[in-house]
């Protein structure tokens, strides 16, 4: 059935009415219908995430928050650790330099002890040996004068007893000899003590 209004059926009124409702309709905003069943789907998810999901998710971000802060205690606690084991790095570092200044300077000393030892030992021999050779030198001086004499004594008894033409007593004209050499050579210690 259709009914005319203003000459036109309205059946066909209503459907231009929904055509021109269809035409004015802006296709961005959605209908009233979808905005409420949306929000009410909407509601339904947020309630079931907030409810189920947002506790697992704030715990995992929890977990993740602690282990990230427990990861930073323990670069904190590995810096500590390695500054220190730095520190006493360069504490036993200064302590062996010291050490091998203090055996250098031992050394040193010990070698300038040393050398003194050795130069007054050196010294030491040096004198001994300068006194036995002294000793010897005389030794051998009064051994040569020994025999000068002895020979001087036989010389000049053997001159005598050519001159004198006899022979005469050896031992009388040795004592003679001998006294007199005793003279020249106390004349002559004079001689070079004096000089």
């Amino acid at each position: 059935m259709t009914i005319a209004v203003h000459g036109l059926p309205l059946a066909q009124e209503q459907t231009g009415t929904e055509t021109q409702q269809e035409e004015e309709h802006n296709p961005v905003l959605p209908e009233a219908d979808e905005l409420i069943f949306g929000g009410l789907a909407f509601l339904l998810v947020f309630v079931v995430l907030a409810r189920f999901a947002f506790p697992l998710l704030n715990q995992g971000l929890e977990a993740r928050r602690r282990k990230i802060q427990e990861d930073l205690e323990r670069a904190e606690q590995a810096k500590a650790e390695a500054e220190r084991i730095q520190s006493r790095y360069e504490e036993q570092l200064r302590e062996a330099r010291a050490e091998a200044n203090r055996i250098v300077e031992e050394s040193r000393k010990t070698a300038d002890s040393m050398r003194r030892d050795l130069m007054a030992k050196a010294e030491e021999d040096s004198r001994q040996v300068v006194a036995r050779a002294q000793e010897e030198i005389r030794a051998e001086r009064d051994r040569a004068m020994e025999e000068l004499r002895r020979s001087v004594a036989e010389l000049s008894i053997m001159v005598a007893e050519r001159v004198v033409g006899e022979n005469l007593n050896k031992e009388r004209h040795l004592k003679l000899v001998d006294g007199y050499i005793d003279e020249l050579t106390k004349k002559g210690g004079r001689l070079h003590g004096s000089s």
